[in-house]
């Protein structure tokens, strides 16, 4: 009789401990399980302009290493990752990107466990290829898929955008998948599955536009992945950005813009000014025509993008101008850290 007891405790020990390592195997099971289908939304709100933006990217590692299109971000004050269907949305910063290739490479901040994309190879893809675009199309919050074929390679098309610019993307793929704005950055699949090339098409509040359901691109994979790689690394290049963005905190347009303005030379008009931001301090002000950053002389709205581009924030620069009145001044102007171009 004194036995059971002691029987009785054992027994239940052992099944404490059956229970414990059960739960502790659920749990690293339920732990390991990707997160996603690879393919997740971003979200970005533009502070400067008033508004938000939508575009979607793809996971190239579970540690939450997104590639997406520029454009996604470009003017991005703050960027959120979502991977849609699953409660999990993280902040992300920009690790890196290239304007001209209109590539960029995003850290989702406490990511793991993310299901990573299939990449595929954009070699030997052929006119008439069956192809399946994914995105966050309308900019839903929802990935959609569309499918059609490649209706043409090595495609090149030029874009305008919201600095006074334009962008030429070259030896892109055609296809008549039905891309819709909110699509750029997510992925063009081949019927294996496996990524081909990254969508970009218009996201939400870009000038993008000029894809249509009908006559969508997409840049291929192999490309971009090379441009992810530099990024990575760190390596930056007349046209790679790595890291934080120098912020003169000016909205320009071309001479030929305001026709108001009788401008003798070339530059880039001051047509807005962030209140409170680095050229405000030092005293810019609309109609300003910025002529010059450190004695490098500024021919266009792209240009001036490009020399603050090659900034540090933080840099203490001198901006060369010609006022309302005709008046050529200076300015020391203070970079501060602000949204990718």
């Amino acid at each position: 009789m004194t036995r059971n007891p002691f029987r009785l405790a054992l027994l239940a020990a052992i099944s404490m401990t059956i229970a414990a390592v059960a739960a502790g195997y659920a749990y690293a099971k339920s732990r390991s399980a990707p997160i996603g289908t690879g393919v997740v939304v971003i979200d970005t709100s533009l502070g400067y302009q008033g508004g938000e933006a939508a575009g979607t990217g793809m996971v190239l590692r579970s540690s939450g290493e997104i590639l997406t299109n520029n454009h996604v971000i470009r003017g991005a004050t703050t960027i959120r990752v979502v991977v849609p269907g699953t409660g999990h949305s993280y902040a992300a910063k920009v690790v890196g990107y290239d304007v001209a290739k209109d590539v960029a490479v995003l850290q989702a901040a406490g990511a793991s466990d993310l299901k990573t994309i299939s990449l595929g190879s954009s070699t030997g893809v052929k006119v008439g290829q069956t192809v399946e675009a994914v995105g966050n199309a309308g900019g839903g919050g929802s990935l959609v898929s569309s499918t059609g074929t490649i209706t043409a390679t090595g495609r090149t098309i030029t874009v305008d955008n919201d600095a006074g610019g334009s962008t030429t993307l070259s030896s892109l793929l055609e296809t008549n998948a039905g891309l819709e704005p909110g699509d750029s950055g997510g992925p063009l699949l081949n019927t294996a599955g496996k990524v081909v090339g990254m969508d970009t098409a218009a996201s939400v509040s870009s000038d993008y536009q000029n894809v249509s359901s009908s006559d969508g691109y997409a840049i291929p994979i192999d490309r971009a992945l090379a441009l992810v790689k530099l990024i990575v690394s760190g390596k930056s290049s007349a046209t790679v950005h790595i890291g934080s963005t120098a912020f003169l905190g000016v909205s320009v347009v071309s001479t030929s813009s305001v026709p108001e303005y009788a401008y003798s030379g070339q530059g880039a008009v001051v047509a807005a000014v962030v209140s409170g931001g680095p050229a405000d301090n030092a005293g810019l002000g609309e109609g300003d025509l910025i002529t010059a950053i450190d004695g490098k002389a500024v021919t266009s709205p792209t240009a001036l993008g490009a020399i603050i581009l090659a900034k540090e924030a933080n840099a203490t620069i001198t901006v060369a101008y010609v006022d309302g009145t005709g008046t050529s001044e200076t300015a020391s102007v203070r970079l501060t850290s602000g949204p990718p171009q």
